[in-house]
C-alpha cells in the first residue's frame, strides 16, 4: 500500500497538468468551438471516415478512390463514429486528449532535462498556451501530429539516454504513425540518420547505436507505411509513398498573384492562394476530384507549371522565399474554418484572440533566450534543433504561415523553461552557479593580493 501511494504521488504532477489542459481544451470546444461544423480540409477528413465505414473505400467523394490524404486522422475518425455515431464534436473530444497528452510530453520531457519545477512550469504553459489548444477544436491533423511528432523527439531523447529496446521500438512506433499523419513525416526518419551520424562521429554515442538504430526504427517505420504505399501503387500505378499534394502546394505558393496579394481579406502576401484563383488556366485542365492515376499525373504538372514559374522569376524569389520565413513565426493562426475566426464575434473568441496575439511572442522571445543559454547542452538539444531546422525548411520551400510552426510549438516552449532553469538552478553554467563561483574566487583574490601587498609595505619600512 505504501509502494502504491508513493507511486501515485510520482504520477500526480502528469495528472494535474493532464487534467489542467483537459478543462482547457473542453471550455474551448463548448464555449469558442460549440457551434462548429466541418468545412474545407476538416470536412474531407470527415467523409473519408464517413466512407471508410459505409463503402470500405478511402474516398472523399462516394466510391471514387483517393490518393489525396495521409490515412491515419481519418482512420481514427471511422473508428470514432464506429463507437458514438456521425457526430462531428466527438473527433474534436478525441484531439482534447490528445492535446492534453501533448502538455503531459512537455512536462516529463522538461523535467528529465530541468527538473520537475521547471516541468510543472513548462507542462502549464502548454496547457494555456493558445497556440496548440486552437487545433484542439478543428478536424484538421495538427494536434494529432503535433503529438507524435514532439513525442518522437522525446523517444529520441530516452533513446540517447538508455538504449533499450522498449525504447528502441516507440521510436519506430511513432515515426511510423507520424509518416502516416502527414506525408512529411518521412523526412523526420532522414534527420534522425543525419542526428545519429553527428553523434556516433562526436563519440557522444557508440557506432553500433547508429546500426542498430537506422535498422530497428527503418524497419518499424517500414511496417506502418509500406502496406500503404502498396495500396497506393495498386490504385494510381505510380509510387506514392503516403499521399499526393505537393504539386497543389507548389502551385499555389509559387505565382504572381501569392507574391503581392493576401489570400484572404486583411492578409498579408507570401502564402497560398488556391490555384484555382491564382493559375486557372492551369489548374482547370485537370477536375477537382478525379481518380488516383489522375491525382498523380495533376500532381506531376502542377509541380513542373511551378517549378517552370520559379525559373521564370528568380528575381522574384528572394523576396518571396523571406515572406515565407516571415509568416511563418506571426503569432496569431489565421485558418478559413478555425472556430476561432468562423466565430469571431462572440466574446469567448475574441479572449482567445487576444491570447493569440500576445502568448506566442513571449514564448518567441523566451525560446531565443533558451536557445542560448542551454548551448552547453547541445548533445542533449541537437535533435531539437534539427527538428526547428526542418520545420523552417519546409515553411521556407512551400509556404509559411503560423499553422505550419505548429510541430514545434512544444519545441519552443521546452527552450522556454530553458530560461527559468538557468535563473532558478545550481546546475553546472546556470546563473547562481555562475555567480557561487564568483564569491568562491573573489575572497581568494583578495588573500593573494594582501600577501603580495604585505611583503612590499615590510620592505619600505625597512628602507626607512
Amino acid at each position: 500500500m505504501k509502494f502504491d501511494l508513493k507511486r501515485l504521488r510520482s504520477y500526480l504532477p502528469a495528472i494535474s497538468i493532464f487534467c489542467l489542459a483537459l478543462s482547457v481544451r473542453v471550455v474551448y470546444n463548448l464555449t469558442v468551438a460549440r457551434h462548429y461544423t466541418p468545412q474545407h480540409d476538416s470536412l474531407f477528413y470527415y467523409m473519408l471516415g464517413v466512407h471508410i465505414l459505409s463503402e470500405h473505400c478511402f474516398c472523399v467523394q462516394p466510391y471514387i478512390p483517393t490518393a489525396y490524404r495521409a490515412p491515419l486522422w481519418p482512420a481514427i475518425i471511422a473508428g470514432i463514429i464506429t463507437l458514438f455515431g456521425q457526430h462531428a464534436e466527438y473527433p474534436r473530444y478525441f484531439l482534447c486528449l490528445v492535446g492534453s497528452g501533448t502538455c503531459v510530453l512537455v512536462y516529463r520531457f522538461a523535467r528529465d532535462l530541468f527538473g520537475w519545477r521547471t516541468g510543472l512550469l513548462a507542462g502549464a504553459a502548454a496547457a494555456i498556451y493558445p497556440e496548440l489548444y486552437i487545433y484542439d477544436g478543428w478536424l484538421y491533423t495538427e494536434s494529432l501530429y503535433i503529438f507524435l511528432f514532439f513525442g518522437f523527439c522525446y523517444a529520441v531523447y530516452r533513446l540517447q539516454r538508455d538504449q533499450k529496446r522498449a525504447n528502441w521500438i516507440w521510436c519506430g512506433v511513432l515515426l511510423g504513425l507520424l509518416s502516416l499523419t502527414r506525408p512529411n513525416g518521412l523526412l523526420v526518419l532522414v534527420l534522425f540518420l543525419f542526428w545519429a551520424i553527428i553523434m556516433v562521429w562526436r563519440n557522444v554515442l557508440p557506432w553500433r547505436f547508429f546500426v542498430k538504430g537506422a535498422a530497428v526504427i527503418t524497419l518499424i517505420t517500414a511496417i506502418f507505411v509500406v502496406p500503404w504505399t502498396i495500396r497506393n501503387y495498386n490504385v494510381t500505378h505510380a509510387l506514392v509513398p503516403v499521399a499526393t499534394g505537393d504539386g497543389t502546394v507548389l502551385l499555389g505558393s509559387y505565382n504572381t498573384m501569392s507574391v503581392y496579394l493576401p489570400s484572404y481579406p486583411g492578409g498579408v502576401p507570401g502564402s497560398w492562394i488556391n490555384p484555382l484563383v491564382s493559375s486557372p488556366a492551369i489548374a482547370h485542365k485537370y477536375p477537382d476530384f478525379c481518380v488516383p492515376a489522375c491525382e498523380v499525373t495533376r500532381d506531376t504538372y502542377f509541380k513542373a507549371q511551378a517549378i517552370h514559374w520559379i525559373q521564370n522569376n528568380l528575381h522574384l524569389m528572394p523576396h518571396l522565399l523571406k515572406l515565407h520565413f516571415i509568416n511563418m513565426w506571426r503569432p496569431a493562426t489565421y485558418e478559413a474554418d478555425l472556430p476561432v475566426d468562423t466565430f469571431s464575434y462572440q466574446k469567448s473568441a475574441k479572449i482567445v484572440l487576444k491570447m493569440m496575439e500576445t502568448f506566442p511572442i513571449a514564448v518567441f522571445i523566451l525560446a531565443g533566450l533558451g536557445l542560448a543559454l542551454t548551448l552547453r547542452r547541445w548533445r542533449e538539444l541537437l535533435f531539437l534543433y534539427l527538428m526547428i531546422l526542418l520545420t523552417i525548411a519546409q515553411c521556407i520551400i512551400f509556404y509559411g504561415i503560423p499553422r505550419f510552426r505548429a510541430p514545434i510549438e512544444p519545441i519552443l516552449i521546452l527552450l522556454g523553461a530553458g530560461v527559468i532553469w538557468w535563473l532558478t538552478s545550481r546546475d553546472h553554467g546556470t546563473l547562481r552557479w555562475l555567480v557561487e563561483n564568483v564569491r568562491k574566487t573573489t575572497p581568494e583574490k583578495v588573500e593573494v593580493e594582501s600577501e603580495e601587498v604585505a611583503p612590499a609595505s615590510t620592505e619600505a619600512v625597512g628602507k626607512q
